[in-house]
């Protein structure tokens, strides 16, 4: 049986060091801050008047996108006693991304009020 290698291309070893070697000299410029890599992103699609998920579990700090599918506007909002956020109207085919702190939140369309996404971020 053939044993197939894969090899990674110059650049990408040079991209992979680099990165490791500035999380190195964060580390050694500030030792008692953690290191934090990217947050991930959800997306959430918007399509026939609705949101494609009705709950969606988050960690704290990660953001949301909210990708139009529909052929009209949407206008995201979420207004709660810690957090609020009104977007501009959306039109099709474009995104609104949103980071959550921790909570329990609505996220609601105001043009389609029976739109309804809970967002429980950790």
């Amino acid at each position: 049986m053939a044993q197939i290698t894969a090899r990674a291309s110059p650049c990408a070893r040079r991209c992979a060091h680099g990165a490791v070697a500035a999380c190195i000299l964060a580390a050694a410029i500030a030792p008692d801050v953690p290191l934090a890599w990217a947050a991930d992103i959800y997306e959430v699609v918007q399509k026939n008047r609705m949101f494609h998920v009705k709950e969606l579990e988050i960690a704290r700090g990660e953001v949301v996108r909210f990708i139009n599918q529909d052929e009209f506007l949407h206008q995201i909002y979420v207004k709660s006693p810690n957090f609020s956020f009104e977007s501009d109207e959306q039109a099709p085919g474009k995104n609104i991304e949103i980071k959550f702190p921790a909570g329990t939140f609505e996220v609601r369309c105001r043009i389609h009020p029976k739109m309804l996404l809970l967002v429980h971020a950790k």
